[in-house]
């Protein structure tokens, strides 16, 4: 009985080698291990043999129906092999040269922040970094922004907890540098910010890039300075600025900065609704409350601050009228820069 087993797996290689689809592979596997398969015949006669024998015999049959499963499985791996090696020869030639990939680029805020940090490097600024979500006290109070503002709605502020939020502007940064170095210090500190807001020239996820120097003898005169060589630096064209009075909890004085259109030099256009001047951020003397959080001495020391957003930036820069664009992933966008 152990030979007429042998022989049916010597017969089943024979059967199967060469069928070519997996429906007749099934089919000659249910030939001889179905029910009615002729393995299954031969195990009808294991009941008359010797108890003696049956294990033996058991065995053998386990073996036979393991190499008939194993040829199965191998004959239908040969199979897909070769239908895949098919397919590839018949849809792709590989010897033809690929398609050319091109090369990648920094995208158009990247750019504008590089460059805009390397501008004021010219000035001895350096960057600092910090993290995105903030404690309440370094984003807020630290900044003579007490519990009570506006700026604490929940409108603006996207809070984590009520001691932890998104930050809303980088400046946050400019305490954790005031709490850890000595003056003098000449930092910028760009980097995303969160707040809600959503519309044309608003995201709720933002890059700003803001400036902190602390130094003795420092004046408003010095602010004005290092902002119109950024604005003649970044536009490439010798624009001029101006400073209006503003309220900003953490400057002392406060201003909004404007700087004259870089679409009509000024003479009024559709961008600067026909002013002659568009405004790019918010700066002031920085406020001795801060400096007395900071453990920095107001009386020896005086310093200031600044603080514009790069798209829009980037949107007076080169006409971009829509701020979602910079984060679409549209590649016909991303191309023109």
């Amino acid at each position: 009985m152990i030979a007429k087993l042998a022989r049916l797996g010597d017969e089943f290689l024979d059967v199967i080698q060469p069928l070519t689809d997996e429906q007749a592979i099934r089919a000659a596997q249910a030939q001889y291990l179905g029910k009615k398969g002729k393995v299954s015949e031969l195990m009808k006669e294991l009941s008359k043999l010797p108890p003696a024998d049956r294990p033996t015999v058991g065995q053998a049959v386990n073996r036979v129906k393991q190499g008939i499963e194993d040829q199965v499985a191998k004959r239908l791996a040969e199979l897909e092999d070769a239908k895949d090696a098919q397919d590839l020869a018949r849809r792709v030639d590989i010897t033809l040269p690929a398609r050319p990939v091109g090369g990648g680029h920094l995208h158009l805020l990247t750019q504008v922040r590089f460059e805009a940090v390397q501008i004021f490097a010219e000035l001895g600024f350096v960057v600092a970094e910090g993290p995105q979500i903030e404690t309440d006290w370094h984003t807020f109070e630290a900044l003579a922004i007490p519990k009570d503002h506006p700026a604490r709605d929940m409108q603006d502020t996207f809070y984590v907890s009520e001691e932890i939020v998104l930050r809303t502007h980088t400046s946050p940064v400019q305490v954790r540098t005031m709490l850890t170095q000595p003056p003098p210090i000449r930092i910028v500190a760009p980097g995303h910010v969160y707040r809600r807001d959503d519309d044309p020239t608003h995201s709720p996820m933002f890059t700003q890039i803001e400036g902190l120097a602390v130094d003795e003898g420092i004046s408003f005169a010095d602010l004005k300075g290092t902002l119109l060589h950024f604005v003649k630096r970044f536009f490439m064209k010798d624009l001029g600025i101006r400073l209006r009075p503003s309220y900003f909890p953490f400057v002392e004085p406060g201003a909004e900065v404007d700087m004259q259109c870089s679409f009509c030099g000024g003479s009024g256009c559709r961008i600067c609704k026909q002013t002659g001047w568009v405004e790019i951020g918010g700066a002031g003397m920085v406020d001795p409350e801060v400096f007395a959080n900071c453990k920095i001495d107001s009386e020896k020391y005086s310093g200031f601050a600044f603080g514009m957003g790069l798209e829009r930036m980037a949107m007076l820069r080169h006409g971009v009228n829509d701020i979602k664009f910079y984060y679409e992933g549209d590649v016909r966008f991303l191309e023109q820069f």
